[in-house]
Order: structure tokens, then sequence, then C-alpha cells
């Protein structure tokens, strides 16, 4: 219990230094800014890995103990830091398409690039919650229910060729049952000068989304802006989407990483420290996201591969020896990689016949 107390203690503080120190003030994330915080959590994300390899290996805390339902082996320290290492590799590949829906998001509700940062600290706080619960009804799951394993692993397969072969379409918010409940229930303000997610009537004029991203005037909320309401800003209501997308990118998160380990505690810090990096990578890829057109093809790849390995554990440990998941971090590693150099080679063509 003292190590999941210390690492959430320690994940809070972070949190506080960057918002409360680091984006003291609203302000436009620079691409320099954005790599330099990029490369300070993926360092802190892979320098995790060291202190999992000496807590397993010398059994800190009572972790490495017990055996891992997934592989039915004990995770030791080299392979509990391969493990962790390998999770924390996927969920970061599948955060890419967060990223996407976040650009869509923000292009919708007008969120300005300096109120950015503070819409995705909040959602990516509470995602780490939702992420904490899953886990712990998945864990439970496996725990009492092995089959549960086949099942995670052709969920991901099944996901993982509808990303190859369905073209993804832009979403449509405009027609998401949320945006109709809002505009029935909720009065909202067109102004989000001042960064709050609520605003007093009376700072603002009560408006509700239309098509196109427009704000559209609202007889009803008009009339509670007069009565001094609580108004919704688009900023709140980006939060709230944030959320809700968070929720779905975890139906194949979650298995995903069940697919390499079923140890609670690799399987949530991979998760958590994965997130963290969201934001600044959020900010450093959102305007190159188009250069980047074979991205999602390795990112369905990789979730076949984990599927597959998920519904064929067994033969997967006998193909690749004890060293398995090591094999398989650098697998997906690969794949990441010519997909990106795939999409820097196809952008230059089309650069040059252009």
């Amino acid at each position: 219990m003292f190590v999941w107390v210390g690492f959430v203690c320690f994940i809070l503080a972070m949190l506080a230094l960057d918002l409360g120190v680091l984006h003291r003030g609203a302000h436009t994330v620079s691409m320099r800014e954005a790599l330099l915080r990029s490369a300070g959590w993926i360092s802190l994300g892979i320098g995790f890995s060291v202190f999992v390899y000496f807590a397993y290996a010398l059994n800190w805390f009572g972790l490495g103990l017990s055996i891992d339902s997934v592989d039915g082996i004990v995770n030791t320290g080299g392979i509990a830091a391969t493990k962790y290492l390998t999770g924390y590799l996927v969920e970061q590949s599948l955060s890419v398409d967060n990223i996407f829906v976040m650009v869509t998001i923000f292009r919708f509700f007008g969120v300005p690039p300096r109120y950015q940062h503070r819409v995705l600290f909040w959602g990516i706080l509470g995602a780490m919650v939702l992420r904490g619960a899953m886990i712990a009804i998945g864990a439970t799951l496996i725990a009492r229910f092995h089959w549960i394993l086949y099942v995670f692993g052709a969920f991901l397969v099944l996901i993982g060729m509808r990303m190859f072969f369905v073209k993804t379409e832009r979403a449509d918010l405009e027609r998401h049952p949320l945006m109709r409940l809002v505009r029935r229930l909720i009065p909202m303000t067109i102004h989000v000068d001042t960064g709050h997610f609520f605003v007093r009537a009376g700072t603002g004029t009560a408006f509700e989304p239309t098509q196109r991203g427009a704000l559209r005037r609202s007889d009803a909320a008009a009339a509670q802006a007069r009565a001094g309401a609580l108004l919704l800003t688009p900023l709140g209501l980006a939060l709230v989407v944030i959320e809700l997308s968070d929720l779905v990118f975890a139906l194949d998160s979650i298995p995903a990483i069940f697919a390499i380990t079923a140890d609670p505690f690799l399987v949530f810090t991979s998760n958590i420290f994965a997130i963290l990096g969201l934001r600044s990578l959020y900010f450093a890829v959102a305007g190159l996201i188009d250069r980047f057109r074979y991205l999602n093809v390795s990112i369905a790849v990789v979730l076949v591969i984990v599927g597959a390995k998920m519904l064929a554990t067994s033969w997967f440990q006998v193909l690749f020896g004890p060293h398995s998941n090591f094999y398989l971090l650098g697998i997906i590693l690969l794949v990441l990689v010519v997909g990106v150099v795939a999409s820097w080679v196809a952008r230059d063509d089309r650069v040059e016949r252009g």
C-alpha cells in the first residue's frame, strides 16, 4: 500500500509543479516548450523503469512476490522493467489517437491556444481517476476469470483490423448525444476570455452550440442568465467531452496493457506516465498530425500484434523463449518507427511532386 500512496503523491506533486509553477499564467505553448516538456515527461516515464527494476528485484514493498496471471511467471527485476517499458510504449502510441480527437474538440469549441493547457491538465487529472478505476476492475476480472484475457485479445484484434481497413472520419460533435443534451439543459456563454469552466451570468451572454462549431443564442439560456444562473463556458464543455473521449479510448488501451501484464502496479504506472506525457505531446504533435499519414496504420498493427499475443500467450513464449516480452517491445518499437519513416518519406514525395 505504501508504494501506491507514494507513487500517487509523487504524481500529484509533479502536476502541482506543472500547473502552479511552470504554467502559472495562461499562455500559448510554443513548439520549443512543448518539445522540451515532452522530452522531460518521456525521460521521467522511461527512467521510472529503473525503480521498477530494483523494486521487483529486491522485492521492495512486496513487489515481485506474486505470479503474473498473464504468463504464469513471477516478475523479476528485468522482466518487470521490460513489461513496464512495453506497456508504456503501447499506451504512448495509442495516445496519438487521443491527440487527433483533442484537436477536433478544441477547434469545435473555439478554445484559444493559451487555455488549452488548462483544459488538458484537468482532463488528464480526471483521466487518471478513470483509468485507475478501470484497471482495478480489469485486474479483478482477470484474477477471477482468466478466460477474459482471450476476450480482450479478440477485442484488440477487431479494433486493430477496423482501424486498418475503415477510414476514420472527422468526429461530428454537433450530432453527438451529449451536445443535444447540453443544448436542452445547460445555459452556456460564448466568452472564454476568463479561462474558467463556469461563469456567473452578467459576465457574458448565454449561448448554446450549433452546427460548424458556431454558438447560437438560446431564449431559455438568456432567461436563466438574467436570473444570475451559473453558465458553462466552451472550456467547461470541452473538458467534459475530453473526459468522455478518454473513457472511450481506455476501452482499447486498458485491454492492451493487460495483454502484457496483469500486475496492477505495472499496469497503473505505465498508463499514468503515458497520460502525463500526453499534454506536452499534444502541443508538439497537434500541428504535425497531417504529416504522419501512416502512423494510424502502425497503431492498428500494434493493436493486432498485442491482441494476437494475448490470444496465443503460450505459443508466443515457446517461440521467443524467456525473453518474449523483450522481443515484443522491439517489435512494437519497430512497427512505430516504420510508420513514422513511411509518413515522412511520403510527405517528401508529395513536396517534390508539388
